[in-house]
């Protein structure tokens, strides 16, 4: 039980310390660039709000381009900023300062007067990019984002950790299923129907679920099946009903590019669950090494792993609630 104890300090170090990072440092930020006339151009700068912390990223043009007309307001969890730029972009460079220091991914698009569309996403590791004039396929990097939402999402990720340690691997591809279904009707119905829920909610009930899961694995493997152990299908769904709300976040928030809206939302919900097929494949092969090389072991590890699931969703939903109190979180 203390080396049980023990990797539950451990392995609630890592997601407790990352917790301010978790779902929301991979949303995107977009850069929507329009050109108006001659050397004209009308940009619109959306980047997300953490909080009550908005990241200091800027969008950098060439030196010789004048920047006017420039107006922010806040839009849901977005800062919305608009400007008009004057001087040629056709292959420069344009960067976004600050973006290294960050998880978040900014998408481009520029469009010029006649029909020419160029999209790229920058990175971290690659904060610019030069325009170039032939059409780019830079939607396609939405696959990306949704497996990003996935695998550095600390919340998404426990949830499906949690259903692995509570599910039986003869249950586990309907319940994952049962989990795409729901996520992917929310997920669609927000980011082009519109339809939303307050965000604070749905985070505190996807906190929750991550730690009714924890809890339901830790009574399974004590030989007492709850109701999710007996129909986890029919919990994972209702619950991918919240989760969908909360992956629709990291879109609905800053906007899909405009005329490739559906495209990049089936890219994005094609990335997440690759992102969730990567979890689960590499949760059963670290099982199966484990039976096999120290078989006395995996119960002790899967018992660690319930723990962490419980205790970080309690701890999540705790510090959720607090913040929607507006009461300080130590």
């Amino acid at each position: 039980m203390i080396a049980c104890l023990r990797i539950v300090i451990l392995l609630l170090a890592g997601c407790l310390a990352a917790g301010a990072a978790r779902a929301h440092e991979v949303r995107p930020a977009y850069l929507d660039i329009a050109q108006t006339s001659d050397q004209v151009y009308a940009v619109i700068w959306k980047q997300p709000i953490l909080g009550e912390r908005i990241l200091r990223l800027e969008p950098v043009f060439p030196e010789d381009c004048v920047r006017s007309a420039e107006a922010a307001e806040n839009v849901g969890g977005a800062l919305v900023r608009r400007f008009t730029v004057s001087c040629s972009l056709e292959n420069r460079l344009i960067e976004i300062a600050g973006l290294e220091r960050t998880m978040t991914d900014v998408f481009l698009r520029l469009q010029t007067t006649d029909g020419k569309t160029f999209s790229a996403v920058l990175r971290p590791g690659s904060a610019s990019v030069a325009i170039a004039s032939e059409r780019n396929p830079g939607v396609l990097a939405y696959l990306q984002i949704g497996v990003e939402h996935i695998l550095f999402g600390w919340d998404h990720l426990l949830f499906v950790a949690g259903l692995v340690l509570l599910v039986q691997q003869r249950q586990l591809i309907a319940t994952a299923t049962a989990f795409t279904l729901a996520h992917s009707v929310t997920l669609s119905l927000a980011a082009l129907a519109g339809v939303q829920l307050p965000g604070t909610p749905v985070e505190i009930v996807i906190a929750l679920s991550i730690a009714l899961i924890g809890l339901e694995s830790i009574r399974r493997m004590r030989g007492d099946e709850g109701l999710s152990a007996r129909f986890p299908w029919a919990i994972a769904f209702g619950f991918g009903l919240i989760h969908g709300f909360g992956f629709a976040g990291a879109l609905a928030e800053i906007g899909l590019p405009k005329g490739t809206e559906v495209l990049a939302l089936v890219l994005f919900n094609l990335g997440v669950e690759l992102g969730q097929i990567a979890v689960i494949g590499v949760l059963l092969l670290t099982g199966w090494l484990v039976k096999q090389v120290r078989p006395g072991q995996l119960s002790l590890l899967r018992h660690a792993g319930a723990y962490t699931v419980g205790i970080a969703g309690t701890y999540w939903a705790l510090e959720r609630a607090a913040q929607a109190l507006g009461v300080h979180w130590a």
